[in-house]
């Protein structure tokens, strides 16, 4: 299944992997929301912990077809998301977000914090209150 990605910190535009990883590729990038979601600070990055009521801002990034499965596995290193490995930092999946100016709903992949890392950060995590990563 050929997804765009939902992106919400390092990988935005003017941050540090943006140009690492999404420079040259020639598809769309538009703001956009996760809801049910909120965003913790992490070593450098940030991890968007599934919880209802809250909201991530960042962007939808659709990749060009040719470029599709080279972006989802430079992605997927990035992130060092590995399917069914228990050691993840992160999960990708499968989540509804929302494009800004609208309501309109687009099923994306997110790399969301793994089981065991988001309830390290509710417990003990620093909360991004205002869910941007470039408002912290």
């Amino acid at each position: 299944m050929r997804l765009p990605f939902f992106v919400y910190g390092t990988l935005l535009r003017g941050e540090v992997n943006h140009d690492l990883f999404l420079r040259g590729c020639r598809g769309a990038e538009e703001p956009a929301r996760l809801n049910g979601a909120v965003l913790y600070d992490g070593p450098g990055y940030p991890y968007a912990v599934e919880e209802r009521g809250g909201v991530v801002y960042g962007e939808l990034v659709t990749a060009p077809p040719e470029e599709y499965e080279e972006l989802l596995v430079s992605l997927d290193r990035l992130e060092e998301y590995a399917p069914g490995d228990p050691r993840n930092l992160y999960e990708r999946v499968e989540r509804e977000v929302i494009r800004d100016g609208g309501d309109t709903a687009v099923r994306a992949w997110v790399y969301v914090a793994a089981p065991a890392v988001a309830a390290r950060l509710r417990a003990r995590g620093k909360l991004i209150e205002s869910g941007d990563w470039r408002v912290r």
